[in-house]
C-alpha cells in the first residue's frame, strides 16, 4: 500500500521529538509534533544536560545543529566533584582545554535550539494526547482534549514516562525505585550564595552520606545552580512526615531533622534556596524492555525505555533514537519521498529501528538503574564515580565506532 500523503505524527516536544522531527524534515519528509505544553517554554523543563559525543552529538549532527550547539554549550559544566556529608573531597575531575566529550546545555535551551529549527507550524502546542485507537492496517485516530482528532500512518511516541502511545505496544508502566527528591534553585549563586556556588564549582557535586540521603548539586546558565536534595522514601513520604510540600519552612524544618548530621557548609545547600521545593521521584521501565513489533506505531526515548538518571544515558539515547528513526523512515521513503510511501516498507524499517534501539538502550538502562540504588544504598563503603577521564575517551571511542559501523551498514544498502 502506498500514501501519497504519509502521515507521521509525534506525540511529545520533547528533545527526542523535536530531534526526531528536525532530521525527517531534513530528508525531505513530512511530519507533525503534538505537545501538551501551551509553547516551548512555557514550563521549567529542568536542570541541565550532558550530551555526548557517542550519542546526543551523534543526533545533533544528523541534524545539522552541532556547531550551533557547542556555540551554547558550556564544555567547563562537565567538571565534577564527590563529597561526603561533610564536605570532604573524596573524588574530583576538571575537563582538559578542548575536552568536548559530554558539554553541559541548560534543558530549555537545548529545546529552544531544536524547536526554532523545525519548519513553521511543524508543533502544534496545546494539543494532550487522549488517545490513540487502531484502524487497521497500521492507521490510528488520534484523538487529543479538547475534541480534535487526526489519523496517522505512523505514530512516534516521545511522550515521556507516563506515555499515551505506550499501551499500543506494550503494558509495561514505571516503577518507583525507592528514591524521592526535591528540586531547589539558586539565583545569582556567585553574589548570593557563594558557599553554594564555592561547593558546586563550574559542573556538578555529587554527596552522600552511605545511608540513604545525598545532595546533587548542578551549574547552570545564567547564575543558576539547581541543587536536588534526595533520599530513599516513597512517592507519598510528606503525607507520613506531617510535611506540607507547598509550606516552604514546613519542608525545610523537615530536612534540618533528617540532614542534621551532615556539615553546616553541607545543610546551606539543602536550607537557603531560593523559591519553593519542587518534589520530583526517581522512576524506571522494567529494563531491558522489549516488544513485539505493532504496525503504524513505535517508541523513542524515555516512553521506550525510561531510566534513572545515573550515567546521564536518557536524554542521549532519546535523541539518537529520534535521529535513527527519521533515517530508517527515510530509507522507506525512498530518493524521493514525495513521490509516495510505501507502508509495508515502513513497517519493515520502524521494526528493524526497533530492534536496534532495544540493543542501544537495554544495558545502559540496566545499569543506570543499579548505579542509582547503589548510590543511595547503606554502605561502610564510599560509593565513588568511574574514572572520568576514561568515560571521555571511551565516549569519543564509541562516537568513531558507531559512525564507522553506521558508513559499513550504508554501504551493504548501496550494493544491495
Amino acid at each position: 500500500m502506498t500514501n501519497s500523503t504519509p502521515r507521521i505524527c509525534v506525540i511529545g516536544g520533547g528533545p527526542a521529538g523535536l530531534t526526531c522531527a528536525r532530521v525527517l524534515q531534513g530528508h525531505g519528509i513530512e511530519v507533525t509534533v503534538y505537545d501538551a505544553d501551551h509553547a516551548v517554554d512555557s514550563r521549567d523543563p529542568g536542570g541541565t544536560l550532558d550530551l555526548h559525543a557517542d550519542s546526543g552529538q551523534i543526533a545533533l549532527a544528523d541534524a545539522g545543529l552541532l556547531d550551533a550547539f557547542m556555540a551554547q554549550a558550556r564544555p567547563e559544566g562537565q567538571a565534577k566533584t564527590r563529597r561526603d556529608h561533610h564536605g570532604t573531597v573524596l573524588a574530583e575531575f576538571t575537563p582538559a582545554p578542548g575536552d568536548e566529550a559530554a558539554p553541559e546545555i541548560d534543558r530549555g535551551r537545548l529545546r529552544r535550539l531544536l524547536f526554532d529549527h523545525l519548519r513553521p507550524a511543524t508543533v502544534r502546542w496545546n494539543h494532550r494526547l487522549v488517545s490513540a485507537t487502531p484502524l487497521g492496517h497500521g492507521g490510528h485516530r488520534l484523538e487529543f482534549a479538547g475534541g480534535t482528532t487526526v489519523e496517522a500512518d505512523l505514530v512516534i511516541g516521545a511522550d515521556g514516562a507516563w506515555s499515551k502511545v505506550r499501551p499500543l505496544v506494550s503494558d509495561a508502566a514505571p516503577r518507583h525505585l525507592g528514591v524521592c527528591f526535591l528540586d531547589a534553585q539558586f539565583d545569582e549563586v556567585d553574589s548570593r550564595h557563594p558557599e553554594v556556588a564555592g561547593i558546586v564549582g563550574d559542573g556538578h557535586m555529587f554527596s552522600n552520606d552511605n545511608d540513604g540521603r545525598a545532595v546533587i548539586l548542578q551549574r547552570n546558565g545564567d547564575g543558576v545552580v539547581r541543587g536536588y536534595i534526595a533520599f530513599r522514601a516513597a512517592p507519598d513520604w510528606h503525607i507520613g512526615a506531617g510535611v506540607d510540600l507547598t509550606d516552604r519552612e514546613s519542608v525545610r524544618s523537615h530536612l534540618a531533622r533528617e540532614f542534621g548530621h551532615w556539615s553546616a557548609a553541607m545543610r546551606a545547600s539543602i536550607v537557603r534556596n531560593d523559591g519553593d521545593y519542587v518534589p520530583r521521584s526517581f522512576w524506571a521501565l522494567p529494563a531491558p524492555l522489549t516488544w513485539e513489533h505493532v504496525p503504524g506505531v513505535t517508541l523513542i526515548g524515555d516512553a521506550a525505555h525510561l531510566m534513572a538518571p545515573f550515567g546521564g544515558h536518557g536524554a542521549n539515547l532519546a535523541m539518537l533514537d529520534g535521529a535513527e528513526l527519521a533515517h530508517a523512515v527515510s530509507r522507506a521513503a525512498g530518493p524521493d519521498p514525495t513521490a509516495g510511501l510505501d507502508l509495508a516498507a515502513l513497517d519493515r524499517a520502524t521494526a528493524r529501528y526497533e530492534s536496534d534501539m532495544f540493543s542501544r538502550s537495554g544495558d545502559l538502562a540496566v545499569s543506570s538503574n543499579d548505579a542509582l540504588l547503589e548510590f543511595f544504598a547503606t554502605t561502610d563503603t564510599p560509593d565513588l564515580p568511574p574514572d572520568p577521564e576514561q568515560e571521555h575517551r571511551d565516549y569519543l571511542t564509541r562516537a568513531e565506532a558507531y559512525r564507522q559501523e553506521r558508513a559499513r551498514r550504508a554501504g551493504e544498502r548501496t550494493e544491495v
